[in-house]
């Protein structure tokens, strides 16, 4: 089921649309340069990227998956996984809010209702910051007449604090799962700062807190959750890029060490987590023109290897440059730990022992 909060007009210029493939790539490498420039002093003093993500919706690039019928360009999930790592090089919190912003417009992709399709994917294309969470409480939805009812607490989610669209997931008393498309400032919505990591400082972290949020009952659709999807592939797709990013950028600072072994090893590493990524991005690619079981589980688990293959070869990097650039790497003026800290604690989100069963019973059967 789902339910659409009111819909509103915004007061900010639309955002640029991007034309082709080579133009979003050279936004992206673009805008990471300025991202980078004082992407160290925002994780030291923990400043929210906010005139950043400001430019970079605004640019375009954050509607460049938007299907053609809805006058979007619709890149190669490949060049997506590429376009995120460039960001996350110049700074991964920023990344780590457009993959899941990415992430809720493929969910809308395979949404039934056209209208709903239709109304959101103007707004992305007019420079509209999405992102997820979830109130994993029974009963958080509840009927009200007409209505879907929201109360309760969401889970911490990324991006919180800065978006102005929340795909909320609950649970009603029944066990059946509500799906709310809230607008920020909705009535009764309030998002709480609670962010306490220590890595990824920056990515607008919180919690949102419902009291009495209501949506349009009419717009409800069954659209139950499923085992493996599009959507979970790309989630796991850009996740990967994520860590890629955070990979290229500490190994950027190993440039001025010695060159070894070690550093080859490392390199290597990078490339061949870039070559999964793209990989996983080409299934994930035919998944979307060719739906199936069989299609959407190999884009998963493809991207799934992606995402692990990415989380440890970002923290080895990032180990490196402590074992490997001498004292200079432990400055406190240089902030270079915030490469491991930042790997670090997405590596939380990169496998699971489900997970493992999972892909053994896909690979081998069971």
């Amino acid at each position: 089921m789902g339910t659409v909060s009111r819909f509103h007009d915004r007061t900010r210029p639309a955002a640029h649309r991007i034309e082709s493939e080579e133009e979003a790539i050279a936004t992206a490498r673009r805008l990471a340069a300025d991202f980078a420039l004082q992407a160290s002093e925002r994780d030291i003093n923990r400043v929210f990227p906010r005139a950043e993500l400001d430019a970079l919706f605004q640019s375009g690039l954050t509607a460049v998956t938007v299907p053609p019928e809805n006058e979007g360009l619709d890149v190669a999930n490949a060049l997506l996984g590429e376009i995120v790592a460039i960001i996350a090089e110049g700074d991964s919190s920023i990344a780590e809010c457009l993959e899941h912003h990415f992430t809720v417009l493929e969910q809308l992709r395979n949404d039934p209702s056209e209208e709903r399709r239709d109304l959101l994917f103007a707004r992305a294309l007019a420079g509209d910051h999405f992102t997820a969470t979830a109130f994993d409480k029974v009963g958080a939805a509840s009927p009200l007449g007409a209505t879907y009812e929201l109360t309760g607490r969401s889970l911490r989610s990324p991006g919180l604090l800065f978006v102005d669209w929340i795909v909320a997931d609950a649970i009603d008393a029944e066990g059946e799962r509500v799906r709310f498309y809230l607008a920020r400032e909705s009535e009764g919505l309030q998002i709480i700062d609670d962010w306490d990591g220590f890595g990824q400082r920056t990515n607008g972290a919180g919690t949102a807190v419902a009291q009495g949020v209501t949506g349009d009952a009419k717009a409800a659709t069954d659209d139950g959750p499923q085992r493996h999807t599009t959507a979970s592939a790309l989630a796991a797709l850009l996740h990967a890029g994520t860590d890629l990013g955070i990979a290229r950028a500490a190994l950027a600072n190993l440039r001025e060490s010695p060159r070894s072994v070690s550093i080859g090893r490392l390199a290597l590493s990078v490339q061949a987590t870039a070559a999964l990524v793209e990989s996983a991005g080409g299934k994930l690619d035919f998944s979307q023109v060719g739906p199936s079981a069989g299609t959407v589980d190999a884009a998963f688990f493809s991207a799934c290897a992606a995402k692990i293959t990415a989380s440890r070869t970002a923290l080895d990097v990032a180990n490196a440059l402590f074992e490997l650039s001498g004292n200079g790497a432990t400055s406190i003026g240089r902030n270079l730990d915030r490469h491991w800290r930042n790997a670090r604690i997405r590596a939380n989100d990169a496998a699971a022992d489900d997970l493992y069963r999972a892909a053994a019973a896909h690979y081998f059967g069971g």
